[in-house]
């Protein structure tokens, strides 16, 4: 591999769960020698990528990429329209809402906005999940052909929560229903109790894709208001569409009935 490329998955080890890593962390890791681990984490400190945390042998993402960060929330417009909607929606329910953007077969939240009700779930936002094994992953698949799909599992699926697709076969049948309603629902993927609603909108000019998405714990909201809030977000999702022209974009599901897992 390039140095660039051991740099960048040097950088794909961060996320909320994983906030510093030390030379012996990248070595159990990525397989990676510990003399290049040492001497590939030396460069990207001096390049700004990789910061030492006080006297210590830890890193963490330099402050390089808090620049970076804004820049790219700030320079797509699908994105910042996005995080506009989710953020409405959350505040009228009360539950934390996301803004999610995949990459190859996971996902991560780009955009986070915590609850108001005492019972909420807690920010995520960096946290890498499978992408077939989440709600805003899968309606992000969904936007993808059946081929695009099984070239990226080509290898298969990598064990999920027990109510996600476990096979290639019931990914895809899934991701048929998800275009057929215009919205998944996931339980269980980002955290035991953790239920999620999302729905997906596209700039096709841009070629961008985001997923709009409401968590909640799922002892607690009952079918009535899961209704309202995908309701919701299907309305603020079609209004985003209609400034995109995103002509692929459903927004049929206006009540939930059954069990979606």
């Amino acid at each position: 591999m390039t140095i660039l490329a051991n740099a960048s998955e040097i950088l794909r080890c961060f996320s909320s769960d994983c906030t510093e890593l030390t030379v012996t962390d990248v070595v159990t890791r990525l397989g990676m020698p510990k003399s290049n681990a040492s001497r590939l984490m030396k460069a990207m400190r001096e390049a700004g990528l990789l910061e030492t945390i006080g006297d210590s042998k830890r890193h963490r993402p330099g402050r390089l990429f808090l620049n970076i960060t804004a820049a790219f929330r700030s320079s797509s417009l699908l994105i910042q329209m996005a995080a506009d909607a989710v953020a409405r929606v959350s505040q009228t329910c009360g539950h934390t809402g996301y803004v999610s953007v995949r990459d190859g077969r996971d996902m991560m939240a780009v955009t986070d906005h915590p609850g108001s009700n005492a019972l909420r779930v807690v920010s995520t936002l960096g946290r890498r999940l499978s992408a077939h094994a989440s709600a805003t992953g899968r309606t992000l698949l969904a936007r993808e052909t059946d081929a695009t799909v099984c070239a990226l599992y080509d290898h298969g699926l990598m064990t999920g929560p027990s109510a996600s697709p476990q096979t290639l076969e019931a990914l895809l049948q899934r991701l048929a229903q998800i275009r057929a309603r215009g919205y998944d629902i996931s339980s269980d993927a980002a955290a035991p109790g953790i239920d999620a609603l999302a729905v997906a909108v596209a700039d096709p000019a841009q070629g961008e894709m985001v997923s709009l998405c409401i968590v909640f714990p799922g002892a607690v909201v009952g079918s009535a208001e899961r209704s309202a809030i995908l309701a919701s977000l299907c309305a603020e999702a079609a209004e985003i569409a209609t400034i995109t022209g995103d002509a692929a974009f459903r927004a049929e599901p206006l009540s939930l009935t059954g069990t979606d897992a």
